[in-house]
């Protein structure tokens, strides 16, 4: 292998320099958007305990946010000239985003983005479907989340995380060799979905938002003629969007990109802590190893702790939504048919959930230590220029006959049905009503959901290729129709939570409006106390 390092290598490192460049604050008389510290400090407390409700992973919370508020000011009609200033300082408070280092013009770029998709919702074509109505709403829902994406770009580029995509991205280009029938303008975009989700896991609303600026590389600057003909063709370019989103082997490139992911991060970790010495220290190859040995630990032991916390949290979150249903609908309904309510019930249909949780979590192995071996072998050959190169094979799915193919399909639902009639059953000896069961397979099927995915976020520096065993096979075939269950019921979470609607309702709108005064009135007494001479 060369010692020279690669020229996209370099590409990165440069790349990461301008990123640390612009860490750095801003300059002496250059206007930045400035909230009050207390009311800050109220409404900081407040989104704490709104993320622990509608809880979704850590590094999605911001976006979370954002999207929860602008939906809120567009539900308010709150759209016009002004809403630009008030919606970046609410953010603020809110502890998205730092007090007193966002420049002040970063506001007309906020109104600019608002304005853009309040003309695409305005002025899109009608959709052919009979389902007008509905179609509406999942575009409305598509284009905010898509200006929540904006906006967090806007206010806080992603220089690094785009850096490093793009990196992965290029080589992962040269290494992934797919089918003669798939052209290089679907290999290129499935690569660039796969290398988001296995990086960052990045979701649904800003991989769709990336494609859409690959669509559009001036998205940021549209002229008036792309303005309108982009409102004329929305629907087509958001069905071919969610097209490219369930291509055929789109899981089959993110396995590959999910498995090699980790010696891109832990280069990307490498560069964050060295980038002003980084050339001279990627001269040395025993300091190169050094470092990745260094960031792998570090890593590690932050992964460790993202995985408790996330292991908490969609805990809470379920878990105080299964207390307010069970005393809105279970109870009731107990009482009314049984005459009484039953504590036992109640408290294993409460606690046998997160249990399961903490089993999940519980049972997570470490990687193995040839692990990190493998780990310095591959971020090694990533940063050198090398003439042989790794391939990565993309091979269709194999067709099976008619008859292996009912078959199979037969016991996959036999599957669905074991699994689901000894949960059934076994909550019936529990004594559980009929409501009750249902909600609790509700229930046990988002914890399963959620324990899988945690589980799938602590392989995130495994490179070694794990084989399960015959225990492990049991498991999945008896989980498996629960967590496909709570795959499918958790899309329709975020947007029939109940407990999310009600906060909205009676605790997001008015605290809103009692932060935003408390602001005032503290502006307002500076006001007075500055005329006290």
């Amino acid at each position: 292998m060369s010692n020279n390092i690669s020229p996209a290598t370099q590409s990165l490192i440069q790349r990461y320099q301008i990123w640390q460049k612009a860490q750095e604050p801003p300059q002496q008389g250059v206007s930045t958007i400035h909230v009050d510290e207390v009311a800050a400090k109220v409404a900081g407390f407040y989104e704490k305990i709104r993320g622990v409700i509608d809880w979704r992973e850590e590094h999605l919370l911001r976006r979370g946010g954002i999207e929860r508020i602008l939906k809120r000011r567009f539900f308010l009609g709150q759209n016009g000239q002004s809403v630009a200033s008030s919606f970046a300082s609410e953010l603020i408070r809110g502890g998205y985003f730092p007090n007193d280092r966002i420049e002040e013009t970063k506001i007309i770029q906020i109104q600019q983005l608002i304005d853009k998709y309040s003309f695409i919702l305005k002025n899109g074509s009608q959709h052919p479907s009979a389902k007008t109505e509905k179609i509406k709403i999942q575009l409305y829902d598509w284009l905010l989340s898509l200006a929540a994406c904006e906006v967090e770009e806007v206010l806080d580029p992603p220089r690094r995380e785009r850096a490093l995509i793009g990196y992965m991205e290029e080589l992962m280009k040269e290494r992934i060799s797919v089918p003669p029938n798939l052209s290089e303008s679907e290999k290129d975009t499935q690569i660039s979905i796969a290398v988001q989700k296995a990086l960052f896991k990045l979701d649904k609303a800003i991989i769709s938002y990336h494609l859409l600026k690959r669509l559009y590389p001036n998205w940021l600057n549209l002229s008036s003629l792309q303005f309108t003909e982009l409102a004329e063709n929305i629907y087509l370019i958001w069905e071919n969007i969610e097209k490219d989103s369930r291509h055929p082997l789109a899981e089959k490139f993110y396995r590959i990109c999910e498995r090699y992911d980790t010696p891109y991060l832990i280069l990307g970790d490498v560069l964050s802590e060295n980038i002003t010495q980084v050339r001279e220290k990627f001269e040395k190859p025993e300091t190169i190893e050094s470092l990745i040995r260094e960031a792998y630990h570090k890593r590690r032991w932050q992964l460790g702790s993202r995985i408790k916390r996330a292991a908490v949290y969609s805990t809470i979150s379920i878990f105080v939504t299964k207390i307010l249903l069970a005393l809105a609908i279970e109870t009731p309904i107990d009482r009314y048919f049984s005459g009484g309510l039953d504590l036992r019930t109640l408290a294993l249909n409460v606690f046998i959930p997160p249990a399961l949780m903490f089993f999940l979590v519980l049972t997570i192995r470490p990687p193995k230590k040839s692990n990190l071996e493998r780990v310095v072998v591959e971020t090694i050959k990533i940063i050198f220029s090398s003439e042989k190169k790794d391939v990565y094979s993309i091979k269709p799915p194999q067709k099976r006959g008619l008859a292996l193919n009912a078959v199979v399909t037969l016991f996959y639902l036999l599957t669905f049905l074991v699994s689901f009639g000894l949960i059934w059953r076994g909550l019936e000896e529990l004594e559980f009503g009929t409501v009750s069961k249902i909600i609790f397979i509700v229930f046990f099927s988002l914890i399963c959901f959620a324990g899988t995915k945690v589980r799938e976020r602590s392989k995130e520096l495994v490179v070694e290729e794990e084989k399960d065993g015959f225990f492990g096979f049991l498991l999945d075939s008896f989980f498996l129709p629960f967590i496909r269950l709570g795959r499918w019921l958790s899309g329709q979470w975020t947007r029939y939570n109940s407990v999310i609607v009600i906060v909205t309702l009676l605790v997001d709108m008015p605290f809103h409006f009692v932060t935003e005064f408390i602001e005032q009135w503290r502006y307002f007494l500076k006001e007075k106390k500055e005329e006290i001479h």
